[in-house]
C-alpha cells in the first residue's frame, strides 16, 4: 500500500471519539474528524504546485473555470492506526492520477490501455464517414438525382398540361359538330379518341423513362451510402463491445472482497461519469488496502457551476442517480450506517393546525419538515391528515403544495366544485402569497425581481438547476423586511410556482446569492428551513368574497 495515499492526521485528534456508525452519505452532517481531513485537503489545495487546474478562484487565471467536489475518507488501518483518504470527482487538471489522490476504478484516459486504443479505431472509422459523407461525389450524385427528379416533374407536368389544353380542344371541336352528317361526326370521333390514347400512352411511357432515370441515379447514390451506413453499423458494434467492456473494467469492491461491475449494478445502462465521482474511489481504495471506513464527507471546491448552486468549501451528500445505486447496493453493504433519514416519517410528532375553515374549503398551516402529499416511503402527509380530519370530503383536498421543508398556509377544498374553482385561480394566477424567509447574510438592495427558469437535475433528484434552454419560466418578487445578527429577513412574492423556486432564486448567483437559513440542499443545514408560506389572499368560490389569510412565522 502506497503510504503516500493513506495520510495521517497533521491536527492533534487523541482527544475526539470515533463515531459509532459510518456516514449515511446523502443526508449527513460531516463527523468532526471529517471536517479536520477535509480542511487538511483544503489547506493543501490552497498551496499545493502538483497540478494547475483553474477553480475560478484567482484572477486572470487561464483555463476554463471548472469547480470541482472532493471527498474525504477517514479510516483505520491494519494497526488501528487512524488516518484519511483524499479522491476528487472525474478529472482533475485533465489526469485521472494526481499525488496524493486515490486513483478512479478504471483510467480510460492510460496510453497504452484497451479504451484509447480501441477509441482510436472509432475515431478513425468516424473520419472516414465524415470524409465520404462530405465527399464531392457523394455531393455530385446527390445533385444528379435532384436534377433527374425536377427534370422527370417537369417533363411529366408538362405532358399532362398538353393532355389538359388537346381535351379542351377536342371538346370545341365536339361543340362544332351540328352541320357534320353522322358519319362524319363517327370518324372525327375516332380520331379524337386516338388522339387522346396516344397522349395517355405518352405519360404512361414518360413516367416509366423518369421512374428508370431517377432509380438509376438513386442506385448510384445509394451505392455511395451503403458504403458510409456499413461503416456506421461497423462503429456500432465495436463501441457496443467497447461499452461492454467497459462495464467490466469499472468493477467496485466491498467490505468482502466481492466485486460488482457497473454494467450488474445498473442493468446495462448506467448514467454517464457513473463510477467517476469521489465516493465510489475512495470506498473501493480502502477496501482495496483493507482499510476500515470510519466516516466520509464530501466538499465543494471553486466556483459555482452556473446551472447549479455550489458554494465554496461547503459540504454536500453524493449524487443520487450516479452513486446512490453504487454504494447503497454493494459497496457499503455490511457496514453499520446512521440512519437513513428518508426512510423516517418527518412528520411524526406534528400537527397541522387549522387557520380557517367552512362547509366548502379550510386553510391549514403546515409544520416544516411535512410532506404535502404522499410521498415513495412515508404516505404521512397534509394529504391523510386531511383525509382523516373530513371522511366525508370528497375530490383532491389537495389545492396547492408546499415543499416539505417550507412551513406555512395551504388551501384545503372539501369538494371538487371548490377544488376546480380554487385550482383556476391559481392557473389565472389571481391567488396572491407571500412568503416569509430569513436569508443567511446582508441584502444591499431593499426589493427586486428575479427570473430564473429551472428544472429538476436529472442527475440528483429533487434538486433544481437553472436552465435556459430546457428549464420552466420561474419568476419571484422581493422586499427586504429588517437586518438582524447578520441575517436579513425578506418577504417573497413568487409569481411562479416551481419546485425550490424561493430557495433557488435566494442562493443562486444569479439571483440573491444569499440561501435561506437552514436550506440543505442549496445553503447550510440548521434546526429547520427558515422559509414560511404567510399569507394568502384568494377570492372565495362560493360567496366571492375576497379573503386575505395570515400566520406569521416563527422564526
Amino acid at each position: 500500500m502506497s503510504k503516500s495515499l493513506f495520510q495521517p492526521f497533521k491536527t492533534n485528534i487523541s482527544g475526539i471519539s470515533l463515531p459509532e456508525k459510518f456516514t449515511f452519505p446523502f443526508y449527513y452532517e460531516p463527523h468532526e474528524l471529517s471536517v479536520i481531513a477535509a480542511t487538511e485537503l483544503q489547506s493543501y489545495l490552497e498551496t499545493q504546485t502538483d497540478f494547475e487546474h483553474n477553480f475560478g478562484l484567482k484572477e486572470n487565471q487561464e483555463g476554463l473555470v471548472i469547480g470541482k467536489m472532493f471527498g474525504v475518507l477517514v479510516c483505520q488501518n491494519e494497526e488501528g492506526k487512524l488516518g484519511y483518504l483524499w479522491a476528487f470527482s472525474g478529472k482533475l487538471a485533465g489526469v485521472n492520477h494526481l499525488p496524493y489522490f486515490v486513483p478512479t476504478i478504471f483510467d480510460m484516459l492510460h496510453e497504452d490501455g484497451f479504451f484509447r486504443k480501441e477509441e482510436e479505431v472509432l475515431n478513425a472509422i468516424n473520419r472516414q464517414i465524415e470524409i465520404l459523407e462530405n465527399s464531392d461525389e457523394l455531393q455530385n450524385k446527390k445533385n444528379q438525382l435532384e436534377v433527374t427528379k425536377i427534370e422527370a416533374l417537369t417533363d411529366i407536368q408538362n405532358q399532362k398540361d398538353k393532355i389538359k389544353r388537346l381535351k379542351i380542344e377536342r371538346d370545341e371541336k365536339r361543340n362544332s359538330f351540328t352541320n357534320l352528317s353522322s358519319s362524319e361526326i363517327e370518324q372525327l370521333e375516332f380520331e379524337l379518341s386516338e388522339e387522346s390514347k396516344k397522349e395517355s400512352i405518352l405519360l404512361k411511357k414518360m413516367t416509366k423513362y423518369w421512374n428508370f432515370q431517377i432509380e438509376n441515379a438513386q442506385k448510384e447514390v445509394n451505392l455511395l451510402l451503403d458504403e458510409i451506413n456499413q461503416l456506421k453499423e461497423e462503429r456500432r458494434v465495436k463501441s457496443g463491445a467497447l461499452q461492454q467492456k467497459l462495464f467490466a473494467e469499472y468493477s467496485f469492491l466491498n467490505q468482502f472482497g466481492e466485486l460488482k461491475s457497473i454494467g450488474e449494478i445498473f442493468n446495462d445502462n448506467p448514467p454517464a461519469g457513473a463510477g467517476e465521482c469521489a465516493a465510489p474511489k475512495l470506498l473501493h481504495y480502502a477496501f482495496e488496502h483493507h482499510l476500515k471506513p470510519i466516516a466520509m464527507a464530501e466538499f465543494w471546491w471553486g466556483q459555482s457551476p452556473k446551472s447549479e448552486i455550489r458554494k465554496h468549501k461547503q459540504f454536500y451528500p453524493a449524487c443520487k442517480s450516479k452513486c446512490e445505486p453504487i454504494l447503497l447496493s454493494h459497496m457499503l453493504k455490511g457496514l453499520e450506517m446512521e440512519a437513513n433519514p428518508f426512510q423516517e416519517n418527518p412528520a411524526e410528532g406534528k400537527n397541522i393546525e387549522i387557520i380557517y375553515e367552512d362547509d366548502v374549503l379550510a386553510v391549514i398551516n403546515k409544520p416544516a419538515e411535512f410532506l404535502s402529499v404522499p410521498g415513495k416511503i412515508i404516505s404521512d402527509s397534509v394529504y391523510q391528515r386531511v383525509k382523516e380530519l373530513y371522511p366525508n370530503a370528497t375530490g383532491p383536498l389537495i389545492v396547492h403544495r408546499l415543499d416539505m421543508s417550507t412551513s406555512g398556509l395551504m388551501l384545503i377544498a372539501k369538494d371538487d366544485e371548490t377544488y376546480v374553482k380554487l385550482q383556476l385561480q391559481f392557473i389565472k394566477r389571481t391567488i396572491k402569497k407571500r412568503y416569509v424567509a430569513l436569508l443567511d447574510g446582508i441584502l444591499e438592495n431593499n426589493e427586486g425581481f428575479i427570473d430564473l427558469p429551472l428544472r429538476v437535475d436529472l442527475d440528483d433528484r429533487p434538486r433544481q438547476l437553472v436552465c435556459y434552454e430546457h428549464g420552466k419560466p420561474a419568476q419571484t418578487k422581493w422586499e427586504k423586511i429588517e437586518v438582524r445578527n447578520n441575517q436579513t429577513l425578506v418577504y417573497f412574492y413568487p409569481i411562479t410556482g416551481r419546485t425550490h423556486q424561493l430557495r433557488i432564486h435566494a442562493s443562486h448567483e444569479l439571483g440573491l446569492k444569499t440561501p435561506i437559513v437552514g436550506d440543505d440542499l442549496y445553503g447550510k443545514k440548521a434546526i429547520r428551513l427558515h422559509l414560511h408560506a404567510e399569507s394568502l389572499t384568494f377570492e372565495h368560490p362560493i360567496t366571492r368574497e375576497k379573503m386575505t389569510i395570515t400566520k406569521e412565522a416563527i422564526f
